[in-house]
């Protein structure tokens, strides 16, 4: 069974795809989303197989998203659908799957699955080297891309947390306790009730003062006790200094 996600901010062509992707038993789960950042907020949080992809999109077109998609450790096998007869070979330079024309037709689909099951067979995922991961943060209401690699820590302010990273913060609306979970084995640490911090972009931990602290940056974070056996215990498998 094939996991998949369309993104289309046409509504009707996308309920039309979804549709017909359901009635084929090759298929899973049927994900919709409407732009290529809820795309990519989506492809962060779940395993999925293969996107079908409009290219005009409010934002991240298409073809931004299939390349921020190049970069991500599992890559989904990619099918762009589309009215635009000229893009396929943009398309196709981005490693693309198939190329389908609107209004989609199920017997093209099916081959177009098709296409997808051979080449979810041919992909030697487990020789890939490792990306990093992206993430889709608003600045000053357009749509970019950061790593997670760079980001330095995290705070929590309310429904939304606050990515820290060299160049400034970014927020996401992503509670805290989430990216505790999925960013683990990532290298963040729980060290507050407020804060996540990469080990990576740790300096130096003071723990056996009144008020522990790690330094990340120009930046010293309270470490609460109740988060002290947690990080000794990350501690043990990394290379940051701690004073006690």
């Amino acid at each position: 069974m094939i996991d998949v996600l369309i993104a289309d901010d046409e509504e009707p062509a996308l309920a039309a795809l979804a549709y017909l992707l359901e009635q084929d038993a090759r298929i899973g789960r049927v994900h919709q989303v409407s732009t290529g950042a809820d795309a990519i907020r989506l492809l962060t949080r779940e395993r999925i197989d293969a996107v079908f992809l409009d290219i005009h999109m409010p934002g991240l077109s298409g073809f931004d998203l299939a390349r921020a998609l190049q970069r991500f450790e599992h890559r989904p096998a990619l099918v762009f659908v589309t009215a635009d007869e000229d893009g396929a070979l943009e398309a196709f330079d981005l490693e693309a799957v198939d190329y389908l024309l609107k209004p989609v037709r199920g017997v093209r689909l099916e081959r177009s699955i098709a296409r997808v099951v051979e080449s979810l067979r041919q992909t030697p995922e487990a020789s890939a080297p490792p990306a990093p991961e992206l993430i889709a943060v608003t600045l000053g209401g357009t749509t970019r891309m950061i790593r997670r690699d760079d980001v330095r820590y995290v705070q929590a302010q309310g429904d939304y947390t606050r990515l820290c990273t060299a160049e400034g913060g970014f927020l996401v609306r992503v509670p805290i306790s989430d990216l505790e979970r999925q960013w683990a084995d990532a290298g963040f640490v729980r060290v507050h009730r407020s804060y996540l911090v990469a080990l990576a972009h740790v300096a130096q931990i003071r723990l056996g003062s009144e008020h522990p602290t790690v330094l990340v940056g120009d930046a010293a974070l309270p470490v609460s006790r109740r988060m002290l056996p947690g990080l000794r215990d990350r501690l043990a498998q990394s290379t940051v200094r701690a004073e006690s």
